[in-house]
């Protein structure tokens, strides 16, 4: 109830009167049935405009500190999101890395849309970071479509570190469902996913106009906390993931 509360009247609303959004490509999802929304992530808005912008509910994987918070802010936090369908999982790896894939494949299996960000973390300066293999598992072990999704303007709503949002224009473009079908019973095999996540990435370079940099989110923002030196940008059509999957089994 507070998922769709929120939509149509709590935060809805406001935001469809404040930030304008748009959305290009919504056929693309299919109308039902299970299949991976694979998004850019720009900003924790991300995960508002998408859901706000498609009739079909829209699942994330939350990560766990979302819902572990104590006090009462930590209670309205999770209150907030467990309302809004959000799903906690832990991300510390090992065993729980699997119990979270599990139950990524448990939700597609009940025909959830899936709402999954491959950099694994926000961008820290905009431009497109190396994807997680994790959404190829998802999709490989599902058995579901991975649909590519450009998030455009959101970091200018809710700049990292701000605290309120502003008033920008949003728009959201939806590129055609990615059949990996062909994979069918490879999941696991290391070089079949890292192939399925670079044309993941690729689409989402295509459908963003954002620069790629072949790096893990995660690292260059450690290396920035560490007071290391920022990666140098790739060029247009320089260090881009492979629009081609090679269709061999070799490791």
């Amino acid at each position: 109830m507070l998922y769709w509360w929120s939509k149509f009247v709590l935060l809805g609303p406001l935001m469809r009167v404040l930030c304008r959004p748009e959305i290009v490509g919504a056929e693309n999802v299919p109308a039902h049935g299970g299949a991976i929304l694979a998004s850019n992530h720009l900003a924790v808005a991300d995960s508002f405009f998408l859901p706000l912008m498609l009739p079909r509910r829209v699942t994330f994987l939350a990560k766990r500190e979302y819902f572990t918070e104590p006090g009462i802010r930590g209670w309205l936090k999770k209150l907030f999101f467990t309302g809004v369908g959000q799903v906690p999982v832990d991300r510390s790896g090992g065993s729980a890395a699997r119990a979270a894939m599990d139950t990524a494949v448990r939700l597609l299996g009940e025909g959830k849309l899936l709402g999954i960000y491959p950099e694994g973390t926000r961008s820290p300066d905009g431009k497109l970071y190396k994807g997680k293999t994790g959404v190829a598992r998802m999709a490989l072990e599902g058995g579901v479509p991975v649909i590519p999704v450009a998030m455009v303007g959101t970091d200018k709503v809710n700049p990292i570190g701000s605290k309120m949002w502003r008033p920008r224009k949003v728009r959201i473009i939806i590129g055609e469902p990615i059949d990996f079908s062909r994979y069918e019973g490879m999941a696991g095999d290391r070089f079949i996913e890292r192939s399925m996540t670079d044309e993941i990435m690729y689409n989402l370079m295509e459908l963003s106009g954002q620069t790629y940099v072949d790096m893990y989110a995660a690292s260059v923002k450690e290396r920035a906390a560490t007071g290391g030196a920022a990666p140098a940008p790739a060029r247009p059509g320089t260090r881009r993931p492979e629009a081609n999957v090679p269709d061999s089994r070799a490791s």
